[in-house]
């Protein structure tokens, strides 16, 4: 094994400045996500209110983007043993907790809502939880505050405990929901608008969440015309330049316009516990826009992870070799 001390000079300054750029990124996400709520919810002007002289508040959002890189820098500086693979492998566990934690926040959340939207079609919750919260359930905020909440809690919470991502029981409780709205439909003519809402919710969230964790499998369809006979210094390369000029860049783009103003696409109908107009189907519209929020978050701490992983091939692999044929790549 070699030493720090033995590595080159520039090989250790280019593996410091790759640790401190990607842990830039996460603590910077943090940051933004704290400045969003100050601006949008709490009416603070922003960190462009410097540009109107909009006073100290907005010197103090700066302040926390200062903060987020002065964090990484001291956590990087403090940890110089660790290598770039235990970095990798560091924030790619924390965020499979995370895209665990979702996965079964919205498994139960879906049965939950949609065993409640039935009720409530037809006529029957009264009977189950009175008159007075049968109302309070008609109602979204309510919903999401007292229902959906405190199952993405227990969601989180059960993700703690569990090692399984329950991706192919996800797959197939959609599977099941689209067979039952089959049989309703053509055999007892019976359907409901919840129905159909529970289908998309599952599939939306499969499908968002499941990309980080299709990134870390290396399971992304890659054309590799090219990309298959490089070698692993250049794969390296290859991997951290498209981690952060496609990756970690579409990742913000997709923040900074969802999150960008109290109207934004992704902040509105959140906030707002935006529900469809679709009667008594499920109250969860508003969370199909904070998946696309998630999605880009899971896949920016990915990319993250990806890059530094990527740093490491370029540096610790020989001129000369030749990675192993792949089949994850189509």
């Amino acid at each position: 094994m070699i030493s720090k001390s033995e590595v080159p000079a520039e090989t250790r300054g280019l593996e410091f400045w790759a640790r401190i750029f990607g842990w830039s990124m996460l603590t910077g996400l943090v940051a933004f996500l704290f400045n969003v709520y100050f601006t949008n919810s709490l009416g603070w002007p922003g960190p462009a209110g410097i540009l109107k002289d909009a006073g100290i508040l907005s010197w103090l959002q700066i302040a926390f983007y200062i903060a987020a890189i002065a964090a990484a820098g001291f956590y990087v500086l403090k940890n110089k043993s660790v290598s770039l693979i235990e970095d990798s492998a560091k924030i790619t566990r924390f965020n499979t907790w995370l895209i665990r934690g979702v996965f079964w926040a919205v498994l139960i959340v879906g049965i939950v809502d949609a065993t409640i939207s039935f009720l409530r079609v037809e006529n029957l919750l009264a009977s189950v939880v009175g008159e007075d919260l049968t109302t309070q359930l008609g109602r979204p905020t309510f919903r999401g505050m007292f229902v959906h909440i405190p199952l993405v809690v227990v969601g989180f919470v059960i993700a703690s405990f569990t090692r399984t991502l329950g991706f192919h029981w996800l797959t197939l409780l959609i599977v099941v929901a689209e067979l039952i709205i089959v049989f309703t439909r053509f055999i007892f003519s019976y359907e409901q608008a919840f129905m159909g809402d529970l289908v998309r919710y599952w599939y939306g969230g499969l499908f968002l969440f499941a990309s980080a964790f299709t990134l870390l499998e290396d399971g992304h369809v890659r054309v590799d015309v090219l990309y298959a006979s490089f070698r692993t210094k250049t794969r390296g390369i290859v991997n951290s330049v498209g981690s952060v000029l496609l990756g970690i860049s579409l990742c913000w783009t997709i923040m900074i316009i969802g999150f960008g103003s109290r109207t934004a696409i992704i902040y509105s109908p959140l906030t707002k516990f935006e529900v469809s107009q679709s009667g008594y189907g499920m109250y969860v519209k508003y969370q199909l826009a904070a998946f696309l929020g998630i999605f880009a978050i899971t896949m920016m701490i990915q990319f993250v992870a990806y890059f530094l992983e990527a740093v490491s091939d370029y540096l610790n692999a020989s001129d000369d070799e030749v990675p192993e044929a792949s089949l994850s790549h189509g």
